[in-house]
């Protein structure tokens, strides 16, 4: 272990790093019932709009598992940061809402796009164009993306609630708060109050036992007094390894490609930006959240860890998962002591244990995991705090990247405004030096984003 990890270097042991590790992924545990939720069958949005052939929950659910382990694992050994790594939350909405409810694409073919967006970004990452984008980013501005990020889940997770609601074209308001008459939506703030308290109370894994509580409470209530909470029971109490999605990315690649050209070049670079935007993201406030950061914020060996997570996506999409990034709650497993990779090891073999742990998918019903995407929101807006609002050369583009996200109902929205509105804000002020010729060259391939979607829009490609 001493060779591997370098314990001692970093003023650790074993003992401290097994329970770093365990910490880890009890605060991160949620995602193996999420996931299903948001990019499998149990996605309410899926239905609402009338998509067909989403994913098998047990399906997603394996794939979660095993694209967390290995995704956790390359970090912690090729960088020996105490992190851990599952398909994102922001990142699996932009797969369900982006590219299969807004593109259309069916699953495989969503699939065939996450894992060359995960070759790309392992050509990027060891050629080191990946590292140079994250530094060209400025440093407010990458505060702004992971706040928005957890706007756009906290909003995610209100939706998937019912405790916020649409409203018909043409209303007063977009958006409304629901009349708390369907006993699910007092599930779900039920377990936002208990997860609130649990955290608040700095309980270890307060997410998962927060989780566990109210899907207990949701049993309760449906199985003893009949009240229906939208959970169903296992066919079987055998665990299910279920690799039905295994090398479905490949089966996608002649329908992606089979698309007008301008829909491709769409597909993917929608996908690119927001794969990479999102990923540099979370790991910077991740790494933010840790103290790795240095005094310009950037993350000493992170093209390892990109490479990680870069590695991770491609791997994650082959199993039948979406993109595979860095989580917030490493920090947990930081707070418990863990100091190396090895703190990473311990939790890629928890999720690879939890594999056993199918046959419960079902008794966790959607009121119990929404709550989960707000209390990460909240923690994901604490970015908000290092932007200097009162300097409005900042404030602008920080604000349009916050907002956009949850507005606009797009994580790419968000960046690329709040990109473009940097670059406008400067040029205003005659600042060109002080934007990198990348900024230039990623707020150009926006544009071109926005010039594609629009003339298909007019049938004119």
């Amino acid at each position: 272990m001493e060779k591997l990890f370098h314990l001692k270097e970093h003023g650790t042991n074993v003992r401290t790093e097994i329970i770093a590790g365990l910490t880890t992924f009890l605060t991160m545990a949620y995602i193996i019932f999420l996931n299903p939720t948001v990019i499998g069958q149990s996605n309410p949005a899926f239905a609402a709009a009338g998509y067909e052939g989403a994913m098998a929950d047990s399906a997603v659910f394996t794939a979660t598992c095993i694209g967390a382990a290995l995704g956790t694992w390359l970090i912690g050994w090729l960088s020996n940061y105490p992190m851990a790594q599952a398909p994102g939350l922001g990142l699996n909405a932009v797969f369900a809402y982006t590219l299969c409810i807004g593109f259309g694409l069916s699953p495989n073919a969503a699939l065939a796009a996450v894992f060359i967006g995960g070759v790309f970004f392992i050509l990027l990452t060891v050629t080191g164009a990946r590292k140079a984008i994250v530094e060209a980013i400025p440093f407010s501005l990458k505060k702004a993306i992971s706040a928005g990020i957890g706007l756009f889940i906290a909003l995610i997770g209100f939706s998937n609630a019912g405790i916020v609601i649409g409203q018909s074209q043409g209303a007063a308001t977009a958006v409304d708060l629901a009349s708390f008459t369907e006993p699910s939506v007092i599930l779900a703030l039920v377990g936002l109050i208990i997860m609130t308290i649990l955290v608040i109370q700095k309980v270890p894994g307060a997410i998962f036992v927060g989780m566990i509580i109210t899907a207990v409470l949701g049993n309760i209530c449906q199985f003893v007094f009949n009240i229906p909470m939208g959970i169903t029971t296992p066919t079987s109490w055998v665990p299910h390894v279920d690799f039905s999605m295994f090398g479905k990315c490949f089966v996608g690649f002649p329908e992606l490609f089979s698309a007008p050209i301008a829909s491709i070049i769409a597909v993917l670079i929608t996908l690119l930006m927001v794969d990479m935007f999102d990923t540099i993201g979370t790991l910077i406030g991740a790494a933010d959240k840790a103290g790795y950061l240095d005094e310009n914020g950037n993350l000493p060996k992170i093209e390892r860890a990109m490479l990680a997570d870069a590695i991770a996506t491609s791997a994650g999409a082959v199993f039948g998962t979406s993109t595979v990034t860095t989580y917030v709650e490493s920090t947990s497993g930081i707070a418990a002591g863990g100091r190396t990779g090895l703190t990473s090891t311990v939790t890629g073999l928890c999720f690879a244990f939890a594999l056993v742990l199918s046959p419960l998918l079902g008794f966790v019903p959607t009121a119990a995991t929404a709550p989960v995407l707000i209390i990460v929101g909240i923690m994901m807006c604490s970015a908000l705090k290092d932007i200097d609002w009162g300097d409005l050369e900042v404030a602008f583009p920080c604000f349009f990247t916050v907002v956009g996200m949850p507005f606009f109902y797009s994580i790419t929205d968000g960046i690329a405004f709040g990109f473009l509105s940097f670059i406008i804000v400067k040029l205003a002020r005659a600042k060109f030096k002080e934007v990198h010729p990348l900024m230039y060259v990623i707020s150009g391939l926006f544009i071109l984003m926005y010039v594609i979607t629009g003339l298909q829009a007019l049938g004119v490609v």
